[in-house]
């Protein structure tokens, strides 16, 4: 009852004649300063560009005070952002503080003679750009080789730790151990060693118990087939777990193999074989149930063949291990037979003669 009371007092109200006599215009400015209203209850903060505060600052000027209520801001606002534009035209551009920046190509050439020659510094480098009508300081030098990471001359010389091993591959093999739980819940050791230059891998007969007279007959039966190799293995990488025996390293020794044992808890040291323990256990372990011993020495004996002789590797440039050579491209796809290992667990392919 009272809301429609009120609602017909207001109609009453606004029926009361102006005396303006422009009644529409102040009807019109009534319904668009309640829509403001509305819209301030709604959206809270306006976004303006800098086209309106300039607008709306213009017309705060001209607008008398009692009027400044119509505006969507307060009148501090409009005078921060007059005080604003007045700083603005005020306002001179000046020069940038510090020495210029080096010219890019100079840096890029810098950079170049830095790789070049490891054994130039920085004033060996200097020397050089003038030479060539360049004026550049020493220290600018070191500014632009420190930025492309790049040592100082005496630590810039000589190979690299991965280039460094990268030479001494084909003379380094890692070994590590990876368990295998059967479908009886029986927990299975198996001991591999994997060449580093060749990624060639070698598993040994799975146990339940490796003790140090398991390794050392291992580490014997390895070094019958590395008297197979061009090249002779110089290292040999493993972790400090107990079951690698002072025999073992002493068999080892005897072929002329160094023992390098990594740091306690570095896993990244022996990467190449932790990331094979990885790669068999995604490929095979993880997608099959092992029955017994004689069952896992049977999958991996046929997976190292797989491994070894047709697996692409994308450190050999997605080559095998075993340095099959390459076939030439041909002009057409050919016909293709699918050869299903370990019951199609995996499969290799190869081309089907015409």
């Amino acid at each position: 009852m009272l809301p429609s009371l009120l609602y017909l007092l207001l109609r009453l109200l606004l029926r009361v004649p102006s005396p303006a006599g422009d009644r529409a215009r102040e009807l019109e400015l009534i319904v668009l300063r309640h829509e403001v209203k509305v819209l301030k209850r709604k959206v809270g903060r306006a976004k303006l560009r800098r086209t309106d505060k300039v607008f709306l600052t213009a017309l705060s000027r001209v607008l008398p005070r009692e009027r400044s209520s119509s505006f969507v801001v307060t009148p501090a606002t409009l005078l921060r952002w007059h005080r604003e534009l007045a700083k603005r035209k005020w306002t001179r551009k000046t020069r940038p503080v510090g020495r210029p920046a080096i010219d890019a190509k100079l840096a890029t050439l810098i950079v170049r003679m830095a790789k070049d020659n490891p054994r130039w510094g920085y004033m060996r480098i200097k020397g050089e750009c003038q030479k060539l009508g360049l004026a550049v300081s020493a220290t600018t030098v070191k500014k632009v080789l420190v930025g492309a990471g790049l040592d100082p001359a005496p630590r810039r010389d000589g190979p690299s730790w991965s280039e460094f091993l990268r030479l001494q591959a084909e003379g380094i093999l890692a070994c590590d151990f990876f368990t295998v739980e059967t479908a009886w819940l029986k927990t299975l050791y198996v001991l591999f060693f994997i060449e580093i230059g060749t990624r060639r891998v070698h598993f040994t007969a799975a146990t339940q118990s490796p003790d140090g007279s398991f390794v050392t007959q291992q580490a014997r039966n390895l070094c019958f087939k590395l008297d197979e190799r061009d090249v002779p293995v110089r290292f040999l990488i493993r972790d400090r777990d107990s079951k690698f025996c002072g025999p073992f390293d002493e068999v080892l020794r005897t072929e002329g193999i160094r023992v390098i044992r990594t740091p306690i808890r570095s896993p990244k040291a022996n990467a190449f074989a932790e990331r094979f323990v990885r790669t068999v256990r995604h490929e095979l372990l993880d997608r099959t149930l092992i029955g017994s011993e004689r069952h896992l020495d049977h999958v991996l004996r046929r997976y190292a063949e797989h491994y070894n002789a047709q697996r692409p590797h994308r450190g050999l440039h997605l080559r095998t291990p075993e340095g099959s050579a390459d076939r030439e491209f041909a002009p057409e796809v050919p016909r293709v037979r699918r050869i299903d290992i370990l019951g199609g667990l995996i499969c290799e392919y190869e081309p089907v003669a015409a």
